[in-house]
């Protein structure tokens, strides 16, 4: 190999983990906001300690309620209630979200519920989505 040739391939080089890095540092980045409902995002409502996402796909809503801050591990709920029927609901302590819970709505109806610590929200009546 010659002088000049050796320093093409080293520029090619240093293309390529520069270009690495910029891609590494320009990723989204590990916690992204869960999306572990399927459909799309109806609503959203906030709260002090975090919010309840709502999906829909066809006549099913999925509800998840995620943290402000994710990270130590604490007190969590979601709860979907179709008028007429049992609230669904997953509570627990988690890092991130709680959830998700899914139900059959047709045109029904529902009443949501979510906390995280001591922040919580609550419809306080029941929505149609």
């Amino acid at each position: 190999m010659d002088c000049g040739a050796i320093r093409r391939w080293g520029a090619s080089l240093l293309a390529v983990l520069t270009a690495s890095g910029l891609l590494a540092v320009a990723a989204p980045p590990a916690q992204a906001a869960p999306s572990s409902c399927p459909g799309h995002r109806v609503r959203t409502f906030a709260f002090s300690t975090g919010s309840v996402r709502v999906y829909k796909s066809g006549s099913y809503l999925c509800a998840l309620t995620v943290a402000r801050h994710p990270g130590a591990r604490r007190s969590m709920m979601v709860s979907l209630q179709v008028r007429g029927f049992e609230p669904v609901t997953d509570k627990g302590r988690f890092t991130r979200h709680a959830g998700p819970v899914r139900a059959y709505v047709g045109h029904r109806k529902v009443r949501l519920r979510g906390s995280v610590g001591r922040g919580s929200y609550d419809s306080r009546g029941w929505k149609r989505f």
